[in-house]
């Protein structure tokens, strides 16, 4: 068995090579630019890790793996033009590079070369896999969809929201260690049980990531703590808060959120008070900690040796127990 790190350095080197030759180069240098930035490579990786547990020879299936990273980078590079974003990963985002047209039709090109890449799995397992890899691919949009529709709303429910997560971030880890599990010979309920060890785990993550955003350190978080709240995001921390809070509570997030004019420090400083004081940090890490042992309980069901499993538990732990 491959460690995740191992299987990181080798993939990141098989990225590297990669090699874009087709014409007008326009069209293909900013997904060479998105390819470059690197990244944790988390769902190529859980794809190789899967296919490991079965057999050795992960090489066989990269094709499938840069299409799982294909894909998931154009999602990014369509989320920072929708969010106006200017920097991803330290650097500048392709519609600040280049322009707004150039993003969408180098996006579009990804998704297709996402499909190639995809196409190169085994012959036998071309349907079942290409099936899967198109339906997560709509439930992507869909999530999509329905954290942008959540902007305009303001009785959005954890359920909603936990579904839409499930939607927008989880579908696409469990889809790569369901894809790499099939490719390595897994049986279907094995691979069922590992593509819900990832939907899990894809929940888990996206919370952490909720809490983090507010409770974080930002050196190592990687990004500016209080941006959720600035913009009113309507994250589980966010709607948990203004469930459990009193009539005074209450009055003072909505107040926050409904102000127009404010100093953005105040505001982090008030609404995490009102966190605090609610006790909507302990609600989130409850929640963490509930799928993470659903994610435990759908591993062990796992029919294999035990010790090939303890990859994927550190992940669990890469992923879902980052430090705050």
């Amino acid at each position: 068995m491959f460690t995740a790190s191992e299987l990181l350095e080798n993939f990141n080197s098989h990225i590297a090579g990669l090699q874009f030759t087709r014409t007008p180069k326009g069209l293909y240098a900013p997904v060479e630019y998105v390819l470059s930035m690197g990244g944790k490579r988390i769902r190529p990786v859980l794809m190789l890790l899967a296919y490991n547990l079965y057999k050795e020879d992960v090489t066989r299936i990269y094709a499938p793996a840069t299409g799982i990273e294909v894909y998931h980078n154009y999602t990014l590079l369509h989320d920072d033009l929708m969010d106006r974003a200017d920097r991803r990963r330290g650097k500048e985002t392709v519609h600040k590079v280049w322009n707004d047209n150039t993003a969408i039709l180098s996006g579009d090109a990804m998704l297709v070369l996402a499909y190639q890449f995809m196409a190169e799995c085994p012959s036998a397992f071309l349907k079942e896999v290409m099936d899967l890899f198109s339906l997560t691919a709509l439930e992507i949009c869909e999530g999509q969809q329905m954290d942008m529709e959540f902007e305009q709303r303001n009785d959005v429910t954890a359920e909603e929201y936990l579904e839409m997560i499930r939607l927008k971030t989880a579908v696409l880890l469990a889809a790569s260690l369901k894809i790499g599990a099939r490719l390595g010979g897994a049986s279907v309920e094995d691979a069922d049980r590992l593509y819900d060890f990832g939907m899990h785990i894809g929940v888990a993550f996206q919370l952490k990531d909720d809490l983090l955003d507010v409770y974080g350190n930002a050196k190592v978080f990687g990004k500016n703590i209080g941006g959720d709240i600035l913009c009113n995001k309507k994250t589980y921390m966010l709607i948990k808060a203004l469930e459990h809070a009193n009539a005074d509570q209450h009055n003072q997030l909505n107040s926050w959120i409904n102000a127009e004019t404010f100093q953005p420090a105040e505001k982090i400083a008030a609404v995490t008070e009102l966190y605090d004081r609610i006790g909507v940090k302990a609600v989130c890490e409850n929640k963490i900690l509930e799928y993470s042992n659903r994610a435990m309980e759908s591993l062990a069901a796992v029919s294999i040796a035990e010790e090939k499993k303890e990859e994927l538990k550190k992940i669990i732990e890469n992923l879902i127990y980052r430090e705050v």
